[in-house]
C-alpha cells in the first residue's frame, strides 16, 4: 500500500515527479561518467603500457573543460537548466560511441583516444552543472529543504559512483574495453530521457546590469561573485586542494597499480567501496548538520580524507586498502552536499549556473595541473613513494583549511 501511495504521489499529484526524474538523470549520468573515470586511464595504459600516458590523457581532456565551464554556466543561466541537461547528455552519448566505432573500423591509438576524450570533456560538464542548478527548482514542489534535497542528490551521485567503477571493470574483464563504452552510452541515454521528463518552473531572479552583454562578460561575473563571497570561496579552495592533490591517486596511481597486477576487478572494488561509503555520508548530511556546524563538517571531512590516505599510500593488502578507502568515502560524503547548499543559499538564482560552472572549472584545472607530473613521477619513482607524498600533501592542506580564520563564516 505504501508503494501505491508513493506512486500516486509521484505520478498523479506530481509533487515529487520533477525531483524523482532529476535524480534518475543524476544517477544514470554518474554511472556513465564514473565508468569512463576507470575505462579511459585503463585503455591508455593498455595502449602504451606506462602511467605517464594515463596522466597525459586525463590532463589533455581537462583543458576543454577548463575553458568551457564558465561559458557553460552562462549558457545554462540564459537558456534553461533542463534544456542544457538534456542536450549535453545527448551529445555526450554520441561522443562515447566514437570509441567502439573507431576500434571496430580502424585502430584506437593514443592520439585518437585523446581527441575523443577532449570532445567528451566539452559536452559532459553541461549536464552535471545544469542538474546541480536545478536542485532548488525541483526541491520546492517536493517540499524539501535544501539540506535534504542536496543530501539525496549527492547520495545518489555517490551511489552512481559506487556502481559505475565496478560495472566498468566487469565490462572490461568480460566484454573488452571498447565495448564497455556501449554501456557508457546506454546510461547516458537514460539520463537524457529522464531529464527530458522533468516538468518544473525554473526560478530566475530579476536580471541586473551584470546580466547584460556577451557570454564572456557573463562568464567573468562568476569570478566576481565567487571572490566577493568568502564562504563559497573557502569551499572552492578546499575543492581545488582535493582536485590537485587527491584526484591523481584515483585517476593515475591506483589504475597504474592495479593494471600492473592485471586486476581491473580489484580497482573497481576499491573505488566502489569509497563511493558506497560516500552514499552513507551524503544521505546523512541533513542529520549531521542538525548536530554539527557547516565549518566543523568541513574540518572533519578534509582531515578524515587525509588521515585515510596515509595508510592507503603504503599499498597494504586489498582488504586493508578497501577498508581505508571506505573510511575515506565516509569523510568525503558530506562534503559535496555542503558545497551545493552553500552555493544555493548564498548565490542568486540567476547567477547560480555560473558559480557551479566555476566548481566544474576547478575540478578540470586540478588534473591539468598535476596529472602529467604524477604520471611521470610514478614511472620514475614507483607508485608507493608518489602516493605517500600526495597523502602527506592532503594532510598538510587539511591543517591549513581547518585552521583558517574564514572558516567560521560558513556558519553565518
Amino acid at each position: 500500500m505504501r508503494i501505491l501511495a508513493l506512486a500516486k504521489e509521484v505520478f498523479v499529484k506530481r509533487r515529487l515527479a520533477p525531483f524523482v526524474f532529476s535524480q534518475f538523470a543524476n544517477v544514470a549520468s554518474v554511472i556513465s561518467g564514473s565508468m569512463v573515470f576507470i575505462a579511459v586511464p585503463w585503455i591508455a595504459l593498455e595502449i602504451t603500457g606506462n602511467a605517464a600516458s594515463a596522466g597525459l590523457v586525463v590532463a589533455a581532456t581537462a583543458i576543454p573543460g577548463l575553458l568551457m565551464a564558465p561559458v557553460i554556466g552562462s549558457i545554462i543561466d540564459r537558456f534553461g537548466r533542463r534544456n542544457i541537461a538534456v542536450l549535453a547528455e545527448l551529445l555526450t552519448v554520441f561522443v562515447s560511441l566514437l570509441i567502439p566505432l573507431v576500434s571496430w573500423l580502424w585502430e584506437l591509438t593514443l592520439p585518437a583516444l585523446i581527441a575523443i576524450g577532449i570532445l567528451r570533456a566539452i559536452t559532459a560538464p553541461g549536464g552535471s552543472t545544469a542538474r546541480k542548478s536545478l536542485v532548488p527548482d525541483v526541491a520546492g514542489p517536493a517540499k524539501m529543504t535544501l539540506d535534504r534535497a542536496n543530501s539525496i542528490h549527492e547520495g545518489l551521485f555517490a551511489a552512481g559512483f559506487a556502481i559505475g567503477p565496478a560495472l566498468s571493470t566487469f565490462c572490461i574483464a568480460w566484454f573488452g574495453i571498447s565495448n564497455t563504452f556501449l554501456v557508457v552510452a546506454a546510461f547516458g541515454l537514460i539520463s537524457a530521457i529522464s531529464a527530458f521528463m522533468i516538468r518544473v518552473t525554473e526560478h530566475h531572479e530579476e536580471k541586473d546590469e551584470s546580466d547584460s552583454g556577451g557570454f564572456f562578460k557573463f562568464a567573468i561575473q562568476g569570478f566576481v561573485i565567487l571572490f566577493s563571497n568568502k564562504p563559497v570561496l573557502m569551499m572552492m579552495v578546499t575543492i581545488m586542494t582535493l582536485a590537485v592533490i587527491y584526484l591523481p591517486t584515483e585517476m593515475v596511481i591506483l589504475p597504474a597499480y592495479y593494471n600492473a597486477l592485471n586486476d581491473p576487478e580489484g580497482l573497481g572494488i576499491a573505488v566502489s567501496a569509497a563511493a558506497a561509503a560516500s552514499v552513507i555520508g551524503s544521505l546523512g548530511f541533513e542529520q549531521i548538520h542538525k548536530r554539527i556546524s557547516y565549518a566543523n563538517i568541513l574540518r572533519i571531512a578534509i582531515i578524515g580524507i587525509g588521515l585515510s590516505m596515509l595508510p592507503m599510500s603504503q599499498l597494504p593488502e586489498q582488504w586493508v586498502l578497501v577498508t581505508f578507502f571506505f573510511l575515506l568515502g565516509l569523510a568525503w560524503g558530506p562534503l559535496l552536499p555542503l558545497l551545493n547548499t552553500v552555493i544555493q543559499t548564498r548565490i542568486p538564482a540567476n547567477k547560480r549556473g555560473r558559480v557551479f560552472a566555476l566548481e566544474m572549472t576547478i575540478w578540470n584545472a586540478g588534473p591539468l595541473i598535476s596529472m602529467v607530473a604524477v604520471g611521470n613521477a610514478v614511472d620514475a619513482f614507483g607508485v608507493q613513494g608518489v602516493y605517500t607524498v600526495l597523502a602527506v600533501g592532503v594532510c598538510v592542506a587539511a591543517v591549513f583549511v581547518a585552521t583558517s580564520k574564514h572558516l567560521k563564516e560558513l556558519n553565518a
